[in-house]
């Protein structure tokens, strides 16, 4: 080996060296970060919310199927404190879906906060168009109703505070469900218990079906709520708006929240504005939350700022358990 090699051989050899030892210096300066950040830590912890318990696919009611020859339960998702000590307000859930379809689950992650500030949460299936036109879905809402107030002991429920809320279709029937007081609603079991409900909070609700903006009668024949009636809506208009919410508005009605986003491009906003303007010259506590931007079902919705509006209003219509 060249005189040459052996030198640029020993340069490579003390860089190695070198570089070595900077990584050992940096593994032991970790190593003593590490150390030093560990500790021994005793706290304690004031158990403020309670145990939870989550009941899915609990059945309310039953229904005729398969031309009277069958059954069809009806379901419900609950979640409910642990804390026999106590009752606490329910909010009833009504997923939408133009009531074509629906899943009564789908927002359980968002209802299930609702269970941690202080309210028992029940959500509802009821029968599509598919299954029952009008009044069908109206009157397995209120089964639901009634149910939770006979089984309120069990799931500790303060039966004289359920309130409801509801998404686009579901938001009809949160509507329904607060308005329309017809006994000839309430069908099937539990009906020595009252569906009334103290509060209502329907999201982006159609509540008057003859103000959509049908091109055509035969257009009108396929939409969502003429195949919810059975009957064209544009053919049919006076029996359309006896079945509306605009239709049913009292001076008794509970407290409503109505949401809407301003950019809504399957319900239009002027259809929570209509129902507002009947509750507000009915005398009733109605607030009408208009969210900027927002369209239909998006996730505006879905937002801690909307989530605590919600909260807030039942709350105040509710009040806490007791």
């Amino acid at each position: 080996m060249s005189r040459e090699n052996k030198k640029d051989c020993m340069n490579c050899l003390h860089y190695d060296m070198m570089e070595g030892k900077k990584i050992i210096q940096r593994m032991f300066i970790l190593h003593r970060l590490r150390k030093e950040n560990n500790m021994r830590k005793n706290i304690q912890v004031k158990v403020k919310v309670p145990q939870f318990t989550v009941i899915t696919g609990l059945t309310y009611a039953q229904r005729n199927s398969w031309f009277g020859h069958t059954m069809q339960d009806l379901k419900m998702d609950l979640i409910y404190p642990e804390d026999k000590e106590r009752k606490y307000p329910c909010i009833v859930w009504i997923c939408g879906g133009a009531w074509l379809q629906m899943d009564r689950s789908a927002h359980l992650a968002y209802l299930s906060e609702l269970a941690r500030k202080g309210f028992t949460v029940a959500s509802l299936q009821y029968r599509t168009s598919n299954e029952t036109p009008f009044p069908g879905p109206l009157e397995d809402v209120k089964a639901g109703i009634r149910y939770l107030r006979a089984h309120a002991g069990r799931f500790h429920i303060d039966p004289e505070k359920i309130g409801v809320m509801g998404e686009s279709a579901g938001g009809y029937l949160t509507c329904m469900a607060a308005l329309a007081m017809d006994p000839s609603f309430d069908v099937g079991e539990n009906l020595e218990y009252s569906s009334s409900v103290q509060a209502a909070c329907p999201w982006y609700p159609p509540t008057d079906f003859r103000g959509f903006p049908y091109d055509s009668a035969e257009q009108c024949a396929a939409a969502p709520e003429s195949l919810l009636l059975g009957k064209n809506v544009m053919r049919h208009a006076g029996e359309a708006l006896k079945c509306c919410p605009v239709s049913f508005v009292t001076p008794e009605a509970p407290p409503f929240l109505i949401i809407h986003g301003k950019n809504d491009h399957t319900v239009p906003f002027a259809q929570s504005e209509l129902l507002y303007e009947k509750l507000e010259k009915a005398g009733c506590d109605a607030t009408l939350l208009a969210i900027e931007g927002a369209d239909h079902a998006d996730l505006h919705f879905f937002q801690k700022e909307i989530w605590e509006e919600i909260e807030d209003f039942f709350l105040k219509s509710l009040g806490d358990a007791r």
